[in-house]
């Protein structure tokens, strides 16, 4: 393994820094692609995995005022390193979010239901009674997809593969409130036009996967409609038939959370907006964390392998 649990001095406070003790952290696929090293930011090595989670604040440095101790706070970008018990970190890599959601919803808010918000958002105008199609619904974006939509009225779609306890599954997207579950053979089935006798053809598609099941997606699609891929689980290229440009003149666009923080790094309203949002979602019980699994940071060897197995259906959570 690429991890060691390590012992460090905590670094002195700063003027400008707040130290904080770790209360949660997930374990999402990309902290595992960052250290193997297939992933689109590298950090400079020996590093702390971990790029989210929350903290409680312990003390602040004398310059520090949007921050006290007992606030809670996430990252504000990728590459912290949340994989920790304690740390201090500059006032400006930290968002404060308010203290009396879930502490599993604080832990899990700041990378997938930020891209679920985003995709809703900023490719299509979608409006009550519109659809949406994904695929890996039953992931971390998935799932909050699902509920940011329900939340707006907006009907959804979910492809997910097929599996052994797929009755289980099924009925548990449906109780976060999908309006159709099937699986990626049933795209290609004459029964998808019975699902769209009720609801229309989505205008929007969100696609993690790649290859064959993604291209069957797209056809589904309404006419210059927009897929956006913004993961590729199957390590396969994203097929599209010419024809799907030409007569249905479909756009595809990409998403990155990361890159979307950069481009709005000045413009701390949306970012601000965004949380805002989410947790009024989170405070009327319309968005839950996703399926959890807590475990103590010592056990991190367990945490990973866990992550690692297919039709995981459950997200490791360090606690500290």
């Amino acid at each position: 393994s690429l991890f060691r649990l390590k012992d460090l001095e905590v670094a002195k406070l700063g003027d400008s820094d707040v130290h904080i003790r770790m209360l949660a952290a997930p374990i999402n696929p990309a902290d595992i692609n960052m250290v193997q090293g297939t992933y689109a930011m590298v950090s400079p090595l020996p590093a702390v995995g971990g790029n989210e989670g929350v903290g409680e604040v312990l003390e602040v440095g004398r310059r520090v005022a949007a921050l006290k101790p007992g606030d809670w706070v996430i990252p504000a970008d990728s590459g912290l390193g949340m994989w920790r018990t304690q740390g201090v970190f500059p006032e400006e890599m930290l968002l404060k979010v308010p203290s009396d959601i879930p502490v599993l919803c604080a832990a899990t808010l700041s990378v997938n239901p930020c891209t679920a918000y985003r995709m809703l958002a900023d490719f299509e105008t979608l409006a009550p009674g519109d659809s949406v199609i994904q695929n890996a619904a039953n992931s971390g974006v998935g799932q909050a997809v699902i509920q940011i939509a329900k939340a707006s009225g907006i009907r959804t779609i979910n492809v997910v593969r097929d599996r052994p306890d797929l009755p289980k599954l099924v009925e548990r997207l449906m109780a976060l409130g999908a309006d159709h579950v099937i699986t990626e053979e049933m795209l290609r089935k004459p029964e998808m036009k019975d699902i769209f006798k009720s609801i229309p053809k989505p205008r929007l598609a969100l696609n993690c996967v790649g290859g064959k099941s993604t291209t069957e997606m797209l056809r589904h699609l309404q006419p210059k409609g927009t897929m956006v891929t913004y993961g590729g689980m199957a390590k396969q290229p994203v097929m599209v038939p010419v024809s799907a440009f030409i007569f249905r003149d479909v756009r595809l666009r990409g998403f990155w959370m990361t890159q979307w923080k950069k481009d709005h790094a000045q413009d701390q309203e949306s970012l601000v907006g965004m949380m805002d949002a989410l947790c009024q979602l989170i405070r009327r019980g319309q968005l839950t964390a996703p399926a959890c699994t807590e475990v103590p940071l010592q056990d991190y060897k367990a945490a990973l392998e866990a992550t690692m197995k297919p039709f995981t259906s459950s997200k490791q959570i360090l606690i500290f």
